[in-house]
């Protein structure tokens, strides 16, 4: 455990000083507030007042920031031969492993959380005055958090397939697209077999965050978004494993 958080606050450590961490934070606020208040169809156009739009977008703005956070995790640490210095430490694969991952996690929950100020603000000056789906919002800053989690695990498993950063981003964009949208896809194939349809559509993660995102925190959902992050951190350990 002590080595676990020894590598976590290393990781976190180095988001921070190589300014990765705010490169990241300052891109997702940026993309987010764009999409919210600027662009198109945004809140004030649409008079609605929900984050509908930022909860559409910011799972695909993190297909794209999680992945860049965690590409270097193994990939660089194997690179630059620091990896097998680890390994030789009274360290073990999963130790290593989980310290990246939750770091790597934390810093995407820190992505998240300052835009509670969009919800508070779309509170105030909604008409009637507060008159804001706080259940469904909850549930789908919830479900976002889940997703962030989730994403980020599937960067470390990418992250350990390769020791180039660049492939690694590549695959932990293709991963995180193919969990979030590519189950869906191919469930909408099997429409007129319904059973068939929503056995498929449920192996995706967008399907339990749009159910979250009604408000209806179902432990089910929950639960799923933890095991999908536990099998990806043990299908990682085996790559490492089969790779040494």
């Amino acid at each position: 455990m002590r080595n676990m958080l020894v590598i976590f606050e290393k990781e976190i450590h180095s988001f921070f000083s190589s300014l990765i961490a705010y490169v990241v934070m300052s891109v997702f606020l940026g993309i987010m507030g764009f999409f919210v208040w600027i662009a198109p169809n945004n809140v004030l156009q649409v008079g609605a007042a929900n984050l509908q739009v930022f909860f559409t977008f910011a799972p695909i703005a993190f297909m794209f920031l999680v992945p860049a956070i965690t590409m270097r995790a193994i990939a660089e640490e194997k690179k630059t031969g620091t990896f097998e210095f680890l390994m030789t430490r009274p360290v073990s694969e999963y130790q290593i492993l989980l310290g990246k991952y939750l770091a790597a996690a934390l810093l995407t929950i820190l992505c998240v959380l300052p835009t509670l100020i969009y919800l508070f603000t779309v509170q105030k000056y909604a008409l009637p005055k507060g008159n804001v789906d706080f259940g469904a919002a909850y549930g789908a800053y919830l479900g976002l958090v889940l997703i962030g989690i989730s994403f980020s695990a599937l960067g470390i498993l990418a992250s350990a397939l390769t020791d180039n950063q660049i492939v690694a981003f590549i695959l932990g964009f293709f991963f995180c697209f193919v969990w979030f949208k590519g189950f869906g896809l191919v469930a909408d194939l099997f429409t007129h077999q319904v059973k068939l349809h929503d056995f498929i559509d449920a192996l995706g993660i967008e399907n339990h965050y749009v159910s979250m995102s009604r408000g209806v925190i179902d432990l089910r959902d929950v639960l799923y978004y933890v095991s999908f992050s536990v099998a990806c951190i043990l299908i990682s350990r085996t790559v490492i494993q089969v790779r040494k």
